[in-house]
């Protein structure tokens, strides 16, 4: 049984890792030329983002369905290897409890043959068991302290790995990803901050959790469609997602602060010299870090208290041209005060950090 189960885990893993989650083609456009304006633009791969493909930095790649880039296997989930995946997380769990099982046995059955007890004390003899036959295997302590480490092991995975299953599920059955539920919480917050009166539905909500889960898992293993169409909801369109993240990059725009750097910063992750708040207060992210000289303008987006996060812009690119995104320590940067209309300096204005 416990090759059975590694059979499956291992099977299920590399194909996750080696199937990969499909690309979008590089140079792909919609069919229709005036679907264009519902999409947005890769400059990387030279292409339009089909709906609920998102661009990943790490495989510098458009991904079809991408749900997250995973490390443990070195790619990124999405449209090809949802299944997989999650299959995976679901085995690997099952069969760590079945080895659990053997271990608690294990240990159990070979203690209780080797303890004695007395008037006054209780004994354990790790040197043999009471009764014979001995086992085969012999368990003495480094057979004990092997046993209680893989238990440990076999447990802790089982709740990590577990727990992850049951995201992916939640998402599953409502046919999302990730992402996707990001971006869902983005539209309610952006439709609650400027009182719209919009109601925004998710449109590749089939109704049923059956059929949504029967879009990620299929007898014959491949997923439903092509990753670049969709079936829709009542009411929604091939693009009502799409048209959304062009609402939230637009309000991203407005809403960002642009900020002058006032101090050089290297780009790594934990600065020394940036003070001992903003060395322990890190983010934990594998967003990447961006280097600052002094003078570099920079539009911030978020930001935690010690740090911020947002793209800097060449002074040599032109208008809305290439921009390096990343985290940056905040006691870096300033605000800076500049004319909306001639995106000038304004003179004689203080600016505050």
């Amino acid at each position: 049984m416990l090759l059975n189960w590694t059979v499956m885990i291992l099977y299920n893993y590399f194909s996750a890792m080696f199937v990969g989650p499909g690309y979008v083609p590089l140079g792909w456009t919609p069919e229709k030329s005036q679907d264009c304006m519902y999409l947005q633009y890769c400059k990387v791969c030279q292409s339009y983002k089909a709906p609920r493909s998102h661009h990943c930095r790490k495989c510098n790649r458009c991904v079809m369905k991408m749900d997250h880039h995973c490390p443990w296997i070195n790619n990124c989930c999405g449209y090809q290897n949802h299944a997989s995946f999650t299959l995976f997380l679901l085995l690997a769990p099952l069969g760590c409890i079945h080895a659990s099982f053997i271990f608690i046995m294990t240990m159990y059955t070979q203690l209780y043959n080797r303890i004695s007890f007395g008037w006054s004390s209780v004994k354990i003899d790790m040197s043999a068991a009471k009764r014979d036959p001995r086992p085969i295997i012999p368990f003495g302590l480094s057979a004990f302290a092997a046993s209680l480490f893989a238990l440990g092991l076999a447990l802790g995975t089982t709740i990590a790995v577990g727990m992850l299953f049951i995201i992916q599920m939640k998402v599953i059955l409502t046919n999302k990803t990730s992402i996707e539920s990001w971006i869902e919480e983005k539209a309610k917050d952006r439709i609650q901050y400027y009182q719209t009166g919009e109601t925004f539905i998710f449109p590749y909500d089939m109704g049923s959790k059956w059929k949504n889960f029967r879009q990620v898992f299929t007898w014959s293993g491949i997923p439903e469609g092509d990753g670049l169409d969709w079936p829709v909801r009542d009411g929604c369109h091939q693009y009502s997602l799409t048209i959304e993240q062009l609402k939230q990059k637009a309000d991203k725009r407005v809403r960002s602060v642009r900020y002058r750097a006032i101090e050089n910063y290297s780009g790594v992750c934990c600065p020394v010299t940036k003070g001992v708040k903003t060395f322990f207060t890190t983010p934990c992210t594998e967003e990447p870090r961006i280097a600052l000289s002094k003078g570099d303008l920079i539009l911030a987006t978020r930001g935690l208290k010690h740090w911020m996060y947002g793209e800097k812009i060449l002074i040599s690119a032109a208008d809305g041209g290439i921009r390096e995104r990343g985290w940056f320590p905040r006691n870096c940067v300033e605000k800076y005060q500049y004319d909306s209309e001639t995106d000038q300096p304004v003179d004689g204005e203080k600016k505050s950090k």
